[in-house]
This record gives C-alpha cells, structure tokens and sequence, in this order.
C-alpha cells in the first residue's frame, strides 16, 4: 500500500543491533556453508522465520551429541564389559558405566556416606556432581543383569547430559546478542561430541556457562551463585573469578565483584555444607584423591616422568604444578593491567582455564569440554578453532590407542609410550596455539574479530564500555565502543545507548 513502509525501511530506522553473519566476515565459515547452499544473501531477513540462530544451533547440538552416542555403539554391545582393549581400539570408552557398580550405585549405596568396597573408600567427586549421578541410579532400573543395568544407567546419564548440552548451546549462542552463530562452533566441535558422555563434566561446563550469560546481563548476584554451584561440580570454575578481579581492578567495580564473590561463596556452601558437617570423611574425598593422586595421562609431567631416569614425586610435582600455576596467574593479571585495552572476560577466563589445564597433573580427554564454550566467546574465528580442535581428536584418538596398547598384553595393539607422547605434545601445542592468537588479540585489539566489529566486551556485562580507573601502563585505546546498527548512529559509554544529546 502507498505510504507503508517496506521491510528494508522498516529494518533501517530499527534500534536492533545488528546480527553479525560468521559467513560473511569468515573465510573457513563461508566455505564450509557451501554444504547447505552457501553464504546467506544480502536480501535475507533474519529473524523472520521460525528458525532464529538459538533453535538451530540447539538442534545441532542435540544432533552432534547423538552422533557421539552413536560413536560409543560398539562398547554399548559388550566392549564395556567383555572386551578390556576393544573398549579401546573402538575408542568409546566411558566412565560412566563401570561407576556404576565400581562406587556403588549398583548397591544402592548413598556417596559420600556408605564406605565402598577397595581401595577407593569413598566416591571421588564434588558433591554436585555425586547429586547428579545419584539422581541418575534412582531413574536406572535394578532388574536384569549388572550389565544391562550400566547400560540402561549409561543412557540415563546422556538424556541428562544431553540437557546440559543443550543449556551450553542456548547460553553461549544468547551471551554475545550480535554474535549468536559463535555458538555453532560448540554445537559442531568433534571434540565435544566425542568426550560428552566419557564422564559427567557437562554439568560443570553447563552452569559455568549459565553464569558467563548472567554476568553478560549485568547480573553478577547470579552469576555468582551459578558459579559456584559449577564449582560444587567441578573444581575448575572458581578460577574465573581471578580474571574478573582485575577486570573489576581495572574498571573500579569492586561492588559487582563483591556481590559475585558473595553468591558463589554462598551457593557453594548451601551445596557442600551439609555433607561436610555429617559426612566429613567422605565430603574431603574429592580433595584428598586429587592431592594423593600421582602424575596421569595426558599431561606433560607424564613425559616427562616416563623420560626421566629418577621421575619427581607426587609431593614434588604438586608443589611445581602449583608454582607454574601461580606464575600463570600472575602472567594473567599482568596481562590484563597492561593490556592496551581492557582485555575481555571471555579472553581472561579462557586463558585461566587453559593454564590450569596446561600445568596439571593430569588431562582426561573429557577437560576438553571446560574450554570449548570460552574458546568460542574469546576467538570465535573458525580456522584457529578448527586447529585446536584437530588437536584434541588426535589426543582423544591417541590416548585409547595407548591403553589399547597397554591392555592387550603380548598383540601390542594400539599406540606405545613414543607415540602416545607425540599425541600428547600435539594436544599441549593446539592449546597453547590458541592460546597464543587470544594473547594476540589483546595486546593488538585490532586483530580482535569481536572489537574489529565495533564491540568492547559483550560478555562482560558492567564491564562493557566501562572507563579504566586503575592501568599498569598507558591504555592506547579509549574502553568505549560504537556499535554497528542498522539504524542511526549509537555510541556506547558508560550508561548504555545515547542516540544524541537532545536522547532522554
């Protein structure tokens, strides 16, 4: 009708920010989109169909969590139970169905409280995480063998986990509102389909992933809580809160920091409380294993200790894990009192998390996981993530190609001590690798493909556009950002949008 106005009109005067489309500013995206039709047109309206970029990544989540399934069929028909290497060599080994019976689930044994049987004594993991798989044996079935019970208490755990997959792809795909397609590179990691269902770290990564969305929204009270129930399900999420000190340092917003260190504080305790006041001794197993615990697969303390005439002592390698830890700490806070520009969170966080996985004891293929959704929010570039990604499939590939090896007595099937070393070192170079392009970025916030595009740090919620109060140096660069609209021109600053002085 005459006088209507159009679509395109429409979309020009709209506030709505812009959605940035990963097949037109990424070489690798846009060619892999060849498969399904090549890059989106420039007449395209997005948003218009019932498929928005949260439903369809979702879906593809939930789709590539299945393959995994699939990839462990071999076991789920008798390598578990009857085939100590096959396991191996199919390379679908899970934890989930040999703990089953091995921490007394089978039993009805309640963790933390109930002694087992052998040397463990106790269930070895956070109590969070002992909720969750204790809520998985009420809903497993105890008739039928010990073996179809693991099976069926295996498939319960993955519709569990499944859900906790799909939390991670809603809450990466909703943290960077005009990025939201950075969350297909979680939905299509090979890494994360393959190891989702080896152990029960989804639970972690998932509510780690809820509170890097809360923080996004400026809600660092549940932010804090969210974290710290991760925390009660795995120990690795509280070192987020080092990079968001500084972060709050630099920016002179300790009130948020406050309130986000009292709510984990306090959701941990709610957790771990109870347990630690009427079963101490069971409560501390988590803590005392991961102490007692001597050097494991996949780290490089491994190599070394296998190379070494006299290998260190446990006491010896905790000490130096925890001085390469600290010194990775400090190399952080350093980095972000320095920085240019006020690094973004996603960036500190991925870092913290990788150094710790970088000076650990131990690496098991599943702590890949804890990177993936921080990898995607801190480079979300398509060609780096790939090349890490590669790296951790050789190691997953690697390290069940070793016990295949180790299992199978005089056949020798599988990957001896050299060659799993090499499988090793590649996975300590694709992190470092990526690493190393994060760092990048931060001292050159113009190879940053989020700034580049007119953002200062989606993911840090108060921090965004938020002016320097304390630097170690002299910033380059002012922290406010102008973001790319289809409408009229917006600066940000410290109080949200502004289309103007005469604005309200």
């Amino acid at each position: 009708m005459v006088g209507m106005p159009s679509a395109e009109t429409k979309r020009a005067g709209s506030h709505e920010p812009e959605t940035v489309r990963p097949t037109k500013e990424d070489a690798v995206a846009a060619t892999g989109s060849e498969l399904i039709g090549g890059p989106i047109g420039r007449r395209a309206l997005p948003g218009t169909s019932w498929w928005t970029p949260v439903r369809v990544i979702v879906l593809v989540a939930i789709g590539m969590f299945a393959l995994g399934m699939v990839q462990k069929l071999p076991c789920y028909d008798g390598a578990w139970f009857f085939g100590a290497s096959s396991q191996y060599t199919h390379a679908c080994y899970s934890d989930i169905p040999h703990l089953y019976q091995g921490r007394g689930f089978a039993e009805g044994l309640v963790p933390y409280f109930d002694k087992l049987s052998g040397d463990m004594e106790y269930l070895e993991y956070p109590v969070l995480t002992g909720v969750f798989m204790e809520v998985a044996s009420w809903l497993t079935p105890g008739s039928g063998s010990i073996q179809d019970q693991a099976k069926v208490y295996w498939m319960v755990n993955c519709g569990m986990l499944m859900v906790c997959a799909a939390v991670i792809a809603v809450c990466v795909t909703r943290t960077h509102r005009r990025r939201p397609w950075d969350g297909l590179l979680v939905a299509l990691a090979p890494a994360f389909a393959l190891t989702a269902t080896v152990n029960w770290d989804l639970l972690a990564v998932a509510l780690t992933a809820a509170a890097m969305l809360m923080w996004a929204r400026s809600r660092p009270f549940a932010f804090g809580v969210l974290l710290g129930l991760a925390t009660a399900a795995k120990l690795y999420p509280f070192l987020i809160l080092g990079p968001l000190l500084v972060l709050c340092w630099r920016a002179g917003r300790w009130r948020e920091f406050g309130t986000a260190l009292r709510g984990a504080g306090g959701a941990w305790l709610v957790v771990n409380l109870p347990v630690m006041l009427l079963a101490p001794e069971g409560w501390s197993k988590f803590y005392t294993f991961s102490q007692e615990r001597g050097v494991d697969f996949g780290s490089f303390w491994l190599v070394l200790s296998h190379r070494m005439d006299s290998p260190p002592t446990t006491d010896t390698v905790n000490t130096l894990a925890l001085v390469l830890m600290l010194l990775s700490c400090l190399g952080v806070a350093g980095l972000a009192l320095t920085a240019p520009r006020r690094p973004r969170f996603a960036q500190l966080a991925f870092l913290i998390i990788a150094a710790f996985i970088l000076t650990n004891k131990v690496y098991s293929p599943q702590y890949v996981l804890w990177l993936i959704p921080l990898a995607a929010l801190a480079r979300p570039k398509w060609r780096d993530f790939l090349i890490w990604q590669a790296c951790e499939v050789a190691y997953f590939l690697g390290i069940w190609m070793y016990l295949a090896y180790t299992t199978s007595g005089d056949a020798h099937k599988g990957l001896p001590n050299d060659g799993y070393h090499v499988a090793i070192v590649i996975h300590l170079l694709g992190t470092l690798y990526l690493c190393a392009v994060v760092v990048r970025d931060i001292l050159m916030p113009e190879r940053d493909v989020v700034r580049r595009a007119g953002d200062d740090d989606p993911t840090g919620g108060v921090l965004d556009g938020a002016e320097d109060t304390f630097v170690l140096g002299a910033a380059a660069h002012p922290p406010q950002h102008v973001a790319h609209f289809d409408g009229p021109h917006v600066e940000w600053g410290n109080r949200g949008p502004s289309a103007g002085s005469g604005s309200p």
